[in-house]
């Protein structure tokens, strides 16, 4: 037995305390905060090497046999979201050196950021749905927190309907939960997929996996309760709004990606489809939502419900190919949308706004973030040869060979006016004079401290570059993660052992 699929979980819980005990030293907390970021990575990519060769990492907690006990699975989908979210976490934590205030600090961002990615990182290693919702609780509780941290005005109402339609997801969660005991004796994901797969309720099934998309597709952001978010997201501070956008929805996407593969594949004609036509609707309502936009925050808030609607796509599409797209683009995405909002923070703390009608000049006055913008902003459009080119392409053609015509239209629609809101945001923000009177430098920075401060959305850039320049492999890792979805009973072995 490895104890490796529980440092995702020990590791930030170690910290978030360590912080709690130093509450009164700003810099010593946030030194921690990159220090735990950096070992919860290091953790991860751990865990992703072991799982590289197909194998799944499974700890029963306690010695206790599934489904009797805890267990914590980690396959080769559960070990590139801990990577992905372990980078995250370095990012922001170094980009909030620089940018979060002592306020702030003082009323716990660090230990509460750290309990985020605990409740992150648990519910990518759960193996069954009763730790996966209490999970879902943990990063809810921490979130909700940082969202209304410094107790701005914006920040309350955003975070009051932030918390009301995710309590109401959990609410819908926990029934589904509970109707599924009661069918099945178990909430072990391995031993569901074994008791739902020899049949016998078929109705009542379908009733519950539709109210576990209702549930994950809230927390995720699907049409039609989306707009929690759009709400909530562009108020709290930058770093707080990249975290969020790079890894809170994802975890949603990840649930719904595990439970749909996993336990509800027996009626696929019907539960895939309607999958199928909410990734649509979502993509449209969300890229509509942008260009009808002009904050920054704004555009990029509905663009994260747009791009959920891709990754749903491939799920609803259910084949081995059009995972892969799903997994390729989860990849993408969560680099892509974190640097851009660290980008629209770095814009406010120059320019002391975030609406485009008082924004321009950029391009000029600081070239290099005008760089760091365009990278990602590119990317998220789908331009080649970018990550977004490939993860789009992916999908689309799986699109094509499953006959899904609607579908794939919508995609395309969507991809042109993605590149019509990015391109706004260029053409105001960093193209366009500057307003009269030009609104003045208001980082606060010397030109050594801008730099550093530069450093995490750099490195992402560099990571979305090379996403598109080495596809391949990627795509191969993708492919990989996509065939253990596809053939579950590795994972039900993995888990459940002989029996």
């Amino acid at each position: 037995m490895t104890l490796l699929p529980a440092l995702p979980i020990l590791l930030p819980l170690a910290g978030a305390i360590a912080c709690m005990l130093l509450r009164r030293h700003g810099a010593l907390q946030r030194g921690l905060n990159i220090l735990f970021s950096v070992l919860i990575l290091g953790a991860a990519v751990a865990l992703l090497a072991a799982a590289r060769d197909g194998s799944i990492l499974v700890l029963q907690a306690g010695g206790w046999p599934a489904p009797f006990g805890i267990s914590l699975v980690v396959d080769l989908l559960s070990a590139i979201m801990l990577v992905l979210g372990g980078l995250m976490a370095v990012a922001v934590s170094v980009y909030a050196w620089f940018d979060m205030d002592e306020g702030r600090m003082r009323f716990g961002f660090a230990p509460l950021f750290l309990i985020m990615l605990m409740g992150v990182n648990g519910a990518f290693v759960a193996g069954d749905l009763f730790n996966l919702y209490v999970w879902f609780e943990v990063l809810l509780t921490a979130s909700f927190i940082l969202l209304a941290l410094g107790g701005e005005r914006p920040q309350l109402e955003g975070s009051i309907k932030y918390v009301a339609l995710n309590l109401l997801s959990s609410a819908m969660f926990l029934a589904g939960v509970g109707i599924l005991y009661g069918m099945a004796g178990t909430l072990n994901m391995a031993q569901l997929a074994v008791a739902i797969g020899q049949g016998g309720q078929g109705g009542l099934v379908t009733m519950v996996a539709v109210m576990f998309m209702m549930g994950f597709g809230i927390k995720a952001g699907m049409f039609p309760l989306f707009f929690w978010l759009p709400a909530s997201y562009p108020t709290p501070p930058a770093a707080v709004s990249a975290i969020f956008s790079g890894l809170l929805t994802k975890v949603g996407v990840y649930a719904l990606i595990r439970v749909f593969t996993l336990v509800f594949c027996g009626d696929t004609a019907f539960t895939h489809l309607l999958i199928l036509a909410g990734a649509g609707l979502t993509m449209l309502s969300g890229v509509l939502g942008a260009a009808s936009q002009h904050e920054i925050r704004r555009i990029l808030s509905f663009h994260i419900v747009s791009q959920i609607g891709y990754m749903v796509m491939g799920l609803g599409l259910f084949t081995a190919l059009a995972l892969a797209g799903t997994v390729f683009y989860l990849i993408h995405h969560i680099v892509v949308k974190t640097n851009l909002f660290l980008v629209a923070g770095a814009i406010h703390r120059l320019k002391g706004s975030y609406d485009l009608d008082e924004l321009g000049g950029l391009y000029r006055e600081r070239p290099y973030l005008s760089i760091l913008f365009m990278v990602p902003a590119m990317s998220l459009a789908g331009v080649p040869p970018l990550s977004g080119f490939f993860a789009k392409l992916v999908l689309i053609l799986a699109g094509l060979r499953a006959g899904a015509w609607v579908v794939v239209s919508v995609a395309l629609v969507v991809s042109l006016l993605t590149l019509y809101s990015m391109t706004k945001i260029w053409a105001n923000a960093f193209w366009a004079p500057a307003p009269e009177p030009a609104a003045s430098d208001r980082s606060g920075m010397d030109r050594a401290t801008w730099r550093r401060f530069l450093l995490p959305m750099a490195a992402l850039a560099a990571l979305t570059v090379c996403f598109g320049l080495f596809a391949g492999p990627v795509f191969g890792l993708a492919q990989d993660a996509a065939a253990q979805l596809m053939d579950p009973a590795g994972y039900i072995r993995a888990v459940l052992g002989g029996q």
